[in-house]
């Protein structure tokens, strides 16, 4: 398509070179000879006056020397005898022209050009005292007829030239966006085949790759979105055997000893392992699904981070409201893109939430917060509970910080999706007395990291890598599937 676009812009810049410089390159021809000419006759026109009042040699000769064309030597007078006994023809200057074509000159009275030796002689006929045509011969040298036409001719030429190498290049750059475009949509296809999930095209470029890249892009968000589904049942599956494994634990501690109570006990292990297992196996599936793009590859894989944090406080809010949890939301009044895809995002606060509803006490208040600043969005999970005693070790994937019933996965899924747009996940004291989880999301193509939002917030630095994954304690009773399930992603611990 390029090479093409830059051939059919060849050939029309070509025609339309042509077709008009070649009209104008003999126009400035034949205005140089009729330069040439014209100014071949001012001079023979001055020496008319001297003709109409004598034909004397001497007097005809000063005239002609004085000039320019008679110094040059250019310039001759040819006067037929005066018809009186003993009178000849006169000659000044050198003749150059034929006898034929001065006679020709006298007998059609008006002035003619002949071509001669090394140019041409313009004959221009004046009558003089005596009655008779008298001829002036001005000789025109070739060089002066063609006189600045090489020269006219070359300028045309480079514009020509150069209008041409501009079409090509015109042509050549149109090519490309419109290759371009062609090109990334195949790329990402054969990407998208090879199992990067989070690959996009860039919906631009001419209007009908535009609608193919928005295509494209449709199809691969409901791919992902039914890897997600999968996920998300997987998850959710997890979730529900954790309420009555967490209360079969607590029976069986109450069981005291003898071999059915050890037996139990073993199967509530065994239990509590296959349900770390699936949670595992759908934290891998995801990470697998990502392939080398992460949570946020692509152009087509953002979402909007407040949209997202009201929908799954609204899923978590019926729980709260069963548990007596006070809950604060801010910052989410208006949209703020994000380069992280949707259901990575709603993975991240379902594991932050699910952690405050799992590691608090019943009646813990929480709040969720939303900064948006110029290069970089944070979301503040806090709570009011009893903290974290080792948050350094919740960071690291398969460590529950020492906790029975963590899986040590919740933290890593929000570091991984922090670290995908060159942020990070710190921890700090809540306002609420608790613990804080500060995740810091970047906006900028390089993931370079803010040091304040755009309200005025300021937070320190704390040291990097502390986390919380908080491990088990009394379990709650309750699961997160007493709230709105259906849009929820599941929580991912």
């Amino acid at each position: 398509m390029r090479w093409a676009l830059v051939k059919v812009s060849l050939a029309v810049t070509v025609m339309v070179v042509v077709a008009f410089a070649v009209p104008l390159g003999l126009v400035i021809k034949e205005m140089a000879r009729d330069r040439a000419f014209s100014n071949a006759e001012r001079w023979a026109a001055t020496i008319g006056p001297t003709l109409s009042i004598t034909t004397d040699r001497d007097s005809l000769d000063r005239a002609v020397q004085t000039t320019e064309v008679g110094i040059d030597g250019r310039m001759a007078v040819h006067v037929p005898a005066s018809g009186e006994p003993g009178s000849v023809p006169l000659e000044i200057g050198k003749r150059r022209a034929a006898q034929r074509d001065l006679e020709t000159t006298r007998r059609i009275g008006r002035a003619s050009i002949s071509e001669v030796t090394g140019g041409f002689a313009l004959l221009q006929p004046t009558a003089v005292a005596s009655g008779k045509i008298a001829v002036v011969e001005v000789f025109v040298p070739e060089d002066d007829v063609s006189n600045g036409v090489a020269t006219a001719w070359l300028v045309l030429a480079g514009v020509g030239i150069a209008l041409i190498v501009g079409s090509v290049a015109v042509a050549d750059r149109l090519g490309v966006r419109m290759v371009q475009p062609a090109q990334r949509l195949a790329g990402a296809a054969h990407d998208l085949g090879e199992g990067s999930l989070g690959v996009r095209v860039p919906e631009e470029g001419p209007t009908e790759l535009r609608s193919a890249a928005v295509a494209f892009n449709s199809m691969a968000d409901q791919v992902v979105q039914l890897l997600a589904n999968e996920r998300e049942l997987a998850a959710d599956l997890s979730h529900r055997l954790r309420t009555p494994l967490t209360v079969l634990r607590l029976n069986a501690a109450s069981l005291g000893e003898g071999p059915a109570a050890e037996q139990t006990r073993a199967a509530v292990e065994q239990l509590e392992r296959e349900v770390d297992t699936i949670i595992r196996t759908a934290r891998d599936q995801r990470t697998h699904a990502q392939g080398a793009g992460g949570p946020g590859a692509g152009p087509g894989a953002g979402c909007d981070v407040s949209e997202v944090v009201r929908e799954r406080m609204d899923f978590w809010s019926a729980l709260a409201e069963d548990e007596g949890r006070k809950v604060r939301l801010a910052g989410v009044e208006r949209p703020v893109r994000i380069p992280v895809a949707r259901p990575e995002l709603a993975a991240a606060l379902d594991a932050l939430l699910g952690n405050v509803f799992r590691h608090t006490p019943v009646g813990t208040a929480f709040s969720v917060d939303v900064h948006n600043g110029d290069d970089a969005v944070i979301v503040l999970v806090s709570d009011a509970g009893p903290g974290i005693s080792d948050p350094k070790a919740a960071l690291v994937r398969g460590n529950s910080g020492g906790r029975d019933g963590s899986t040590g996965l919740g933290l890593d899924i929000v570091r991984r999706v922090a670290e995908s747009t060159g942020g990070d996940v710190r921890i700090g004291h809540s306002v609420l007395g608790g613990t804080e989880v500060r995740i810091w999301i970047g906006l900028g193509l390089d993931g370079r990291r803010t040091a304040g939002d755009q309200n005025g917030h300021r937070l320190g630095r704390r040291k990097r890598g502390t986390g919380t994954d908080r491990g088990a304690g009394a379990g709650t009773g309750r699961g997160a599937g007493a709230g709105k399930r259906s849009s929820g992603s599941g929580v991912n611990l």
